[in-house]
């Protein structure tokens, strides 16, 4: 395949809904998508680290600026045999696996197209049938959280993920398991405690959670290790893993027990897929998190939550989750809790251009 050219689109989406963490508030969804021509064909990939650097260091100006500065020169006019090559040419570029992942993605969805194979095959995938969770943002008050999860559960969600932050904690946990004390539950602290609080997060093991996400800094390994010798409750490392060696190296220390897997924050699809053989050959579960993508996005989570190892609900939003208007066809929606990875999602070009805030055209 050789990229005849490459558009860098910024999409800016309003949300249904304001989702809080400990990041801050959210309200309009932000992401770069690629669409790549090919020999008169046409894809589409997409990355979202969020608009401002509070997720990672990248953001909605660094994808774009690193894509039409560095990546789109490396790649454009050149025969490419597929994303393995494709990572290889930008290896040079050091980090900013969303901008890689943008194009990465497209790739994948390039040779779906071409050769006429559904992405979650493609990817290798097992099982079509992909179970989802909800994730909940931190709610006013705790009867706002109990009537959300309510609704959820009425929703036919499969497992379900509650914010906390110090202060909103134990306390929290204590309120849901009171009043849904048998549903599939998980906990993201998105990196809010250290390990000065090992005592606070113990008391956790009371409540039968399936995972507490990522409760120490985004950069560490060591102390996840220190911290889930001393809990039962299984730790989920997200924003720690940024590859595959960091992924080995968790293993090896015992940092966790399931890895949480965005393939934005990988550098896409390849990556997902090598981070999924490492911990299977540490029976360590994977799932697949979600950054509030657009349908593009959404179906790039689908597919690789259809690998064997990816054995926990995914985080995988349905069109109507967060944004006002989703830009693909069909809508994604589920039914009763699960997903079908089988469907032929596509974009609709009226919806993306209404949702286009900037585009820069790269030829070669």
């Amino acid at each position: 395949m050789k990229l005849d050219r490459i558009d860098i689109i910024h999409t800016a989406i309003p949300l249904n809904q304001t989702f809080r963490t400990s990041f801050g508030a959210i309200t309009e969804q932000h992401s770069i998508i690629a669409k790549i021509y090919s020999d008169g064909a046409v894809a589409y990939g997409e990355a979202c680290p969020f608009y401002a650097p509070v997720y990672s260091y990248e953001c909605i100006s660094t994808m774009k600026a690193m894509i039409a500065e560095f990546i789109a020169p490396s790649v454009l006019g050149r025969e490419l045999s597929g994303p393995a090559e494709y990572l290889k040419m930008v290896d040079s570029i050091k980090g900013h696996n969303h901008a890689k992942a943008t194009i990465e993605t497209a790739l994948w969805d390039l040779e779906s197209k071409t050769r006429e194979i559904p992405l979650w095959k493609l990817v290798g995938g097992t099982n079509p049938r992909v179970d989802i969770g909800v994730s909940i943002g931190i709610q006013p008050t705790a009867d706002d959280l109990l009537s959300k999860i309510q609704s959820y559960l009425d929703e036919g969600y499969r497992r379900i993920k509650v914010k906390i932050e110090p202060g909103k904690d134990l306390e929290t946990v204590e309120t849901v398991r009171s009043r849904f004390p048998d549903i599939t539950l998980m906990v993201d602290a998105n990196s809010s405690y250290t390990l000065d609080d090992v005592e606070l997060l113990s008391g956790l093991d009371q409540y039968n959670l399936l995972m507490i996400e990522q409760p120490l800094s985004e950069d560490d390994i060591v102390d996840h290790s220190q911290l889930q010798s001393r809990i039962k409750t299984p730790i989920c490392l997200d924003e720690s893993i940024h590859s595959v060696e960091d992924a080995r190296k968790a293993v090896h220390l015992g940092s966790c027990r399931i890895v949480n897997v965005k393939y934005g924050r990988v550098g896409g699809i390849l990556n997902s897929i090598r981070i999924h053989d490492v911990c299977r050959s540490a029976d360590i579960g994977c799932w697949a998190g979600g950054m509030i993508e657009t349908g593009i996005g959404q179906r790039f989570k689908l597919a690789i939550s259809t690998l064997e190892n990816f054995v926990y609900a995914a985080d995988i939003e349905t069109s109507d989750r967060f944004l006002v208007e989703d830009i693909v066809t069909p809508s994604i929606a589920h039914a009763n809790g699960f997903l079908d990875a089988d469907t032929d999602y596509q974009v609709d070009e009226a919806k993306l251009n209404r949702y286009t805030s900037d585009i820069v055209i790269c030829r070669p």
